[in-house]
């Protein structure tokens, strides 16, 4: 009989070992595969991290305040060769002004002025709210007050604090032109009846709505979004910026961009990048990275001990056999061949079981490890940047945040898609005939040692 004929039929001896050992391979398969599909998966995750959030960095004005009327920004020049610098693929540049309602000002001045009124309302019997306003200069609080509306000058108006707009309706507008056209919530949009083609006023100058956006914060829900040009022009400010967010083409040249910045700007300007939180965003999907390595070496490491003790197990137990084989004629290498193939039928058949717990228990081991090291609390992520107001039913809150991105990384962790394609069954494949190889290695070695005639004397 072909000797890996008989190595395939011999697997199935004793139907009992070869299904207990079939299923410790399985599982010894399935948790290398487990954790190759989690390495796989945390990789690319770390990946998009790297090339989405954490590569931006951010520039005010040295001493800058939003809430400060000390005009220390910067300008559109200063800023000019910042863009030029290597590594840096876009500078978006805002300028940041707050209007005020002309009709519920008890002293209006002559800047900063608008005919709008804010989407957010006033609860005129809030202490705090009173304490806020009232403390802040006003003998009283107006009936008819209306909160400050932040007018956002930017040369990319599709995003708010880096959280992109939903356009509804009309279309955006240029970010880089002088054209007197503006985007509006669609709560300003409903507040003060307008739509696409409405005109209001803001400082001295008329704006034509041209489109209308679904805001996804309070802050933007209060905002007018304007070009750069455009609200430089109509505040009297012309080329001053409040603020600058410098996209970096990679995480890793992050630090060498924030210097060269430095260098650039001196101390006209405080730089600050996200190196810093996004190392640390980065780090508990680096665990699980070397948690998955880890595991996944070790794993393949027990399949192959557990098939070469069994193989080991089973030479001993047919000496006699491998003795009467080798009398008739068979050499050591035939006699191996029969064993490898037993080693292989029953890794092969470890490795669909393994397989098929890896397709149901990927995704769900790969979430637990990132759950377990992702860490999080109520501080681990703070809400979109801006100033964000409800005086609403006798409550105050202001929210002071960064640019969203704790709360995106922290959102993505739970996003992490452990995806079983067919190269992962084929790498299952491949891991299992590399056992096999591995664990029937020694064979050879006992069968070589194995005399036909000792054998005989022995029985």
């Amino acid at each position: 009989m072909n000797p890996v004929s008989r190595g395939i039929r011999n697997a199935f001896r004793n139907l009992t070992r070869t299904f207990s050992l079939i299923i410790i391979l399985g599982l010894s398969i399935g948790l290398s595969l487990t954790m190759l599909v989690a390495h796989q998966a945390v990789t690319a995750k770390i990946s998009q991290v790297k090339s989405s959030i954490g590569n931006t960095v951010s520039i005010t004005p040295a001493g800058f305040s939003g809430f400060s009327s000390v005009n220390n920004a910067l300008t559109t020049q200063q800023l000019e060769p910042v863009a030029k610098l290597a590594n840096v693929t876009s500078v978006v540049e805002s300028f940041t002004a707050r209007l005020s309602n002309k009709n519920s000002l008890s002293t209006p001045g002559s800047k900063g002025l608008t005919n709008l009124v804010s989407p957010t309302t006033l609860n005129l019997n809030s202490r705090r709210a009173h304490f806020f306003f009232a403390g802040g200069g006003l003998s009283q609080i107006p009936t008819n007050f209306s909160l400050p509306i932040t007018l956002l000058a930017t040369t990319n108006p599709s995003a708010y604090n880096t959280t992109n707009l939903s356009l509804v309706s009309g279309r955006l507008i240029n970010g880089n032109l002088d054209n007197n056209q503006a985007m509006v919530s669609q709560a300003m949009a409903s507040k003060n009846n307008l739509k696409v083609g409405s005109t209001f006023s803001a400082y001295s100058s008329t704006l034509t709505v041209a489109g209308i956006f679904s805001g996804s914060t309070r802050a933007a829900d209060d905002a007018v979004v304007v070009s750069l040009p455009t609200g430089q022009a109509i505040s009297g400010q012309a080329n001053e910026v409040t603020a600058a967010t410098v996209y970096v083409n990679s995480l890793d040249n992050l630090s060498s961009v924030t210097s060269a910045i430095k260098s650039k700007l001196g101390s006209s300007a405080d730089v600050v990048s996200a190196t810093e939180q996004a190392n640390n965003t980065v780090a508990p999907l680096n665990s699980v990275k070397s948690v998955s390595a880890y595991s996944l070496i070790g794993a393949t490491f027990a399949g192959a001990v557990i098939i070469l003790l069994t193989m080991v197990m089973i030479v001993r137990e047919r000496t006699k056999e491998i003795g009467v084989i080798k009398a008739i004629g068979a050499s050591n290498a035939k006699i191996s061949l029969q064993f490898m193939s037993e080693a292989i039928t029953l890794t092969i058949l470890g490795a669909i079981v393994g397989m098929v717990l890896t397709v149901v228990a990927a995704s769900p081991i790969t979430h637990t490890l990132v759950s377990s090291t992702s860490g999080g609390g109520p501080n681990a992520a703070r809400p979109n940047g801006g100033f964000v107001r409800n005086f609403a039913g006798g409550t105050s809150h202001l929210a002071f945040g960064g640019r969203g991105a704790g709360s995106f990384l922290r959102n993505n962790f739970t996003n992490i898609h452990a995806v079983v394609g067919w190269s992962t069954l084929g790498y299952g494949l491949l891991a299992a005939i590399v056992i096999a190889l591995i664990g029937s290695a020694g064979v050879s070695f006992f069968i070589a040692k194995i005399r036909p005639a000792e054998v005989m004397r022995t029985e």
